[in-house]
């Protein structure tokens, strides 16, 4: 596969094209520094993996991975960060963006990327089989998913997959922040999941 490399670390930047490299199926072409350069990479390289921090000074990697989708929408873009945020998490999901892993589990990345290059997703360092392919899609399907649940429960569930927190799912359903974390947590139980990014996830796999 070519992979391009976009991370405002030059020191990361580096070493993770040193260890990519090493990988007999994985050439890296090029690599940047910001989101400005990441869309000049992909329009010039047409790389089969863009591997993107998300905060970077001088451009911000959602917002050009954003861009890149709308004009490719069959790029595969896999974001690289140091941490765990629900709402980089869902927002990375919804613009079809194939992976979310974690600096940290830097032995993971080589066989997160293989997973992309197989038609897969892959969250941090989980691979969620897709259900399609066609125009970057992270997910298809119905809200039968969702049959288990109370009105309000689906309610819930909806704006947790939109990236709301407590506060603003309680304003928008006109209830308490403290009915709001009970719903979620007869959520997490009927799930079996652990919090509520596995939420946005269970629905953009089941539910859209």
């Amino acid at each position: 596969m070519r992979l391009v490399i976009v991370d405002d670390d030059p020191i990361v930047s580096r070493s993770l094209a040193t260890m990519l490299s090493a990988e007999t199926d994985i050439e890296v072409c090029g690599t940047g520094v910001n989101g400005t350069e990441a869309r000049q990479l992909y329009d010039d390289l047409a790389p089969d993996i863009l591997l993107m921090d998300i905060q970077m000074a001088g451009g911000d990697g959602l917002d050009a991975a954003e861009d890149i989708l709308a004009r490719h929408p069959g790029a595969r873009v896999v974001f690289l960060t140091t941490f765990s945020d629900d709402e980089c998490v869902v927002r990375a999901l919804r613009m079809g963006a194939r992976g979310y892993l974690i600096k940290q589990d830097i032995a993971t990345i080589a066989p997160a990327l293989r997973s992309v290059m197989a038609g897969q997703s892959v969250l941090e360092g989980e691979v969620l089989e897709r259900a399609t392919t066609l125009s970057g899609s992270v997910v298809t399907g119905d809200e039968s998913a969702l049959a288990p649940f109370s009105q309000r429960e689906r309610e819930v569930v909806r704006l947790v997959s939109e990236g709301l927190d407590n506060s603003q799912i309680a304003a928008r359903l006109f209830l308490s922040e403290g009915t709001v974390r009970n719903h979620i947590s007869a959520i997490l139980a009927k799930l079996a999941l652990r919090n509520r990014t596995q939420i946005a996830v269970f629905y953009y796999k089941r539910c859209q």
